[in-house]
């Protein structure tokens, strides 16, 4: 008779991500990071020495990043290039955000549930610990964690699906904004506003908070892209 338990102990566990799911993430942080810059080319066999996969991989990966506006291939046929983003692109990225998370914020105030403005005090605590330590890809885990309990805890689940579907773009705009002066400080503080409002039952100011620190991060990437157009544009 076999002693199930003796294979159990030597069974190999499938990886929780495959090789190409890896790659993804490592050439989306880079783009995000700004190892990889709007209008860098991004060559296939560089990019299979540097991330010790195969070629197919790498067009499965800058194919998919082409799908999320991280990655373009322009007509020029100089290969697929890091995507420049627009400047009304990020406005009208704002705007539903705007209106969105306002929405959000107020309904979580009208809810007044301790538990929820439990959780955003967690997050917005990780938002801070990660700028401290500087690890600016928690700030953007934190973030959505941030947003994902403001939109989950009032079951606007539709909305948040919204939201989801923009969200490599929103990161991509905050992987910009998370970095500029002062913003560590600033953007956590007008966070806190928005937690403080749902915390007394406010939801006008609530919805306004939440309206102001997007104002603010819009402006703020509106100069960061401006600064990066190519000269000539």
């Amino acid at each position: 008779m076999t002693n199930s338990s003796a294979e159990g102990a030597i069974r190999v566990e499938r990886p929780s991500k495959t090789l190409r799911e890896l790659a993804l993430e490592k050439v989306r942080d880079a783009i995000f990071s700004g190892h990889f810059k709007p209008g860098d080319r991004l060559v296939e066999r560089d990019l299979c020495t540097q991330l010790g996969v195969s070629r197919t991989i790498v067009r499965e990966v800058l194919r998919h990043l082409e799908s999320e506006g991280l990655v373009a291939n322009p007509v020029n046929n100089k290969g697929p290039m890091v995507a420049r983003l627009e400047l009304d692109e990020a406005r009208q990225i704002y705007e539903i955000r705007a209106a969105l998370e306002g929405m959000a914020a107020r309904l979580c105030a009208e809810k007044a549930d301790p538990s929820v403005v439990a959780s955003l005090e967690e997050a917005l605590a990780g938002i801070r610990q990660a700028y401290e330590v500087n690890d600016m890809a928690e700030v953007l885990a934190r973030t959505t964690q941030f947003y994902e309990t403001l939109f989950t805890s009032i079951d606007r689940h539709v909305a948040w699906g919204v939201v989801k579907l923009m969200m490599v773009r929103i990161n991509h705009l905050r992987s910009m904004t998370i970095k500029t002066e002062r913003r560590s400080v600033e953007g956590p503080a007008q966070m806190q506003k928005i937690v403080d409002a749902i915390r007394t039952g406010d939801g006008p100011a609530a919805e306004r908070a939440a309206a102001e620190h997007v104002q603010r991060a819009a402006s703020i990437a509106s100069a960061v892209l401006q600064q990066q157009e190519p000269a000539g544009d």
